[in-house]
């Protein structure tokens, strides 16, 4: 079973240092995950992430895995773990994101999602119960409920419907999950509410009763002012079990990471580091660097001298910049390897400072809007 332990706490903000531990290893929190969305973060080898990053969790979607190569084709292959050769945790989320995102292509119902995929067309149905018996065969060390993800603007009517079937759904889900756990995973259920503050306390508390090892806040960055998205994960987060981990699902740029811990939380995961990356965009300590423009065509410096990532100690600006306008698949790799060494490196100094006592001061240097590098 998984358990959380919390090493050390700001008395100012509320942010927390822990360790997560799993049948995969130990996981410091706070901590950014990696997103491997089909068994693969994009660009780069899993020895990589070992050896190169340290990364200690990361994130693998439920909805793709369905689709392509199937559930139940990992779990003959012995798990994705061994299927994907990851020797750490991993972390699933129910797909319900993505089949939420399909728009024309789903229809909801109190019993689950009927939805068509968007490979070939395929007719499936998720249901709380189902979500959860596809993440038991892949074998991840923590699991999602299923549920349901409002697009933003949203009535308060509409909020209210959606999280009450939320919370249906959590309720079926984890004690689907309760009667086939073998006891070396966990599950989590996911805060809903949109931006309502008092659908989202009302969630929070009434699916604390559930008692589950950890909980998860989703329905946030679809889309609202990041000064909302802040506000709904506090108003969550202080409405759930102090002793439990929290989760803020598909968060956020560089100078956020520290305003979400401020709040309470303890892990996080988005695609922008390695998305971005792809398409030249890069982070680094001094600001981004949008690779493609003329200014570092004869750049000899490296992607951010503070940075001791393979990319940085070993390539210049100007030949990220080559690879990028050549169209080199290198670039892809380089480019994903720095941006998610800056996110775990924020992340890393954000653990130190909590333990150190000093997060307030971080907090106030690191959360400044971003900025051109120089």
């Amino acid at each position: 079973m998984l358990r959380f332990e919390i090493q050390a706490a700001c008395p100012v903000t509320g942010a927390r240092a822990g360790i997560l531990r799993t049948a995969h290893g130990d996981v410091q929190t706070p901590v950014f995950m990696p997103v491997g969305t089909q068994a693969t973060v994009k660009g780069i080898l899993p020895r990589q992430l070992l050896e190169d990053l340290d990364a200690q969790i990361i994130l693998a979607n439920t909805y793709h895995l369905f689709l392509r190569p199937g559930h139940e084709t990992v779990r003959k292959l012995g798990g994705l773990h061994r299927f994907m050769n990851w020797p750490r945790a991993i972390l699933t989320d129910s797909g319900g994101f993505q089949v939420f995102s399909l728009n024309g292509l789903r229809k909801i119902g109190e019993d689950g999602v009927l939805f068509r995929s968007h490979l070939n067309g395929d007719a499936y149905m998720f249901t709380p119960e189902s979500t959860i018996d596809a993440q038991l065969a892949l074998g991840s060390d923590v699991m999602m409920v299923l549920d349901e993800c409002l697009e933003y603007p949203a009535s308060h009517e509409a909020a209210r419907v959606s999280m009450e079937r939320t919370i249906r759904w959590a309720r079926a889900g984890y004690a689907h999950f309760l009667k086939k756990t073998k006891g070396d995973d966990a599950c989590f259920p996911i805060v809903q509410g949109s931006t309502f503050g008092d659908l989202r306390r009302d969630c929070a508390e009434r699916l604390s009763a559930l008692d589950a090892p950890g909980y998860a806040i989703g329905g946030l960055s679809v889309g609202e002012p990041r000064a909302l998205s802040l506000e709904m994960a506090e108003i969550s987060a202080s409405a759930l079990p102090r002793e439990k981990p929290r989760y803020v699902m598909g968060v956020g740029m560089p100078d956020e990471l520290a305003q979400y811990v401020a709040r309470g939380i303890d892990m996080m995961d988005c695609v922008l580091p390695s998305r971005n990356a792809r398409n030249g965009y890069l982070f680094t300590s001094q600001g981004r660097v949008i690779i493609k423009q003329a200014q570092y065509k004869e750049d000899a410096r490296p992607l951010d001298p503070s940075c001791s990532c393979y990319t940085c100690r070993n390539f210049s600006r100007a030949y990220l910049r080559h690879l990028f306008l050549a169209g080199e698949m290198t670039f892809s790799t380089l480019a994903t390897l720095h941006n998610l060494r800056r996110y775990l490196d924020i992340m890393r100094e954000i653990r130190q400072a909590i333990i150190l006592g000093q997060f307030p001061e971080l907090l106030k240097a690191v959360s400044l809007p971003e900025r051109d590098a120089s």
